[in-house]
């Protein structure tokens, strides 16, 4: 077998995966930390203000990452429940119920910050942009995610048919970065691109691209635990969690 594959197979053991969440749980954390520490340092601080908008444009530095974080982990809940579904692991079906408060927080974070970037930019909080609209549908895709999963008691069934859910809800994604190309929107167009020229200028890029892969690593650290979590609660009975645990788990 590909090591690779027999890598995702290992993990995919509940014991394995508690092990390997306790491990790496605590480093992302901190490598997260240390990347938003200095991403923050050179957002305000070393980038000088925006020509046009001052310093209004520093919500970007906490917008664009978690717009993008938005996407990403919806995709990643999406494809984690179709694992789960069609392979039955349970790893996966948790991973993608894990992965749903975090992506909520993210896509919450990102409708704030662009709401108090639109009052100075447009003189409005809120307008029923093509992009602004999508993403709030994201939002309560998300909640509906959380919602369904914890309304059904029998939990296998109630994580089938969240991940169902999470699987039809992927194609509000493409809607979402599209939108702006598919319509004429108020929100500006792709200003930032990590593959080819961008529109901003590069001395104010370098502390972007730190908070993006800052908010990665704080995302692996988060679902790690949580997903751990859920997995213990699942596998309580299980020998394994008494013989590392006790009965305390």
């Amino acid at each position: 077998m590909n090591k690779l594959l027999l890598w995702f197979n290992q993990t995919g053991s509940p014991a394995r995966f508690d092990a390997f969440a306790q491990r790496w749980s605590r480093p992302s954390f901190m490598l997260a930390a240390v990347l938003m520490a200095v991403g923050v340092y050179g957002a305000l601080l070393a980038v000088p203000a925006d020509y046009k908008q001052g310093d209004s444009f520093r919500i970007l530095y906490i917008h664009v990452p978690a717009a993008w974080m938005s996407l990403m982990i919806f995709v990643i809940m999406a494809v984690q429940s179709a694992i789960a579904l069609i392979w039955r692991i349970k790893i996966c079906e948790l991973i993608a119920m894990a992965s749903a408060p975090i992506g909520a927080v993210f896509t919450a974070i990102t409708l704030i910050s662009g709401a108090v970037w639109g009052k100075p930019t447009w003189g409005t909080w809120w307008t029923w942009d093509p992009r602004l609209t999508s993403e709030l549908v994201l939002l309560f895709l998300y909640l509906g995610v959380i919602g369904l999963y914890n309304a059904i008691d029998d939990r296998r069934a109630a994580g089938r048919a969240a991940a169902f859910l999470a699987i039809v809800g992927v194609v509000n994604v493409p809607i979402v970065h599209f939108a702006v190309t598919w319509w004429n929107t108020l929100h500006q167009g792709e200003t930032i691109r990590l593959i080819g020229p961008s529109k901003m200028d590069g001395s104010m890029i370098w502390p972007l691209l730190i908070l993006v892969v800052a908010t990665k690593f704080w995302y692996i650290g988060s679902v790690l635990v949580r997903t751990r979590v859920l997995n213990l609660q699942q596998e309580s009975r299980k020998q394994w969690v008494l013989d590392r645990y006790g009965e305390s788990a």
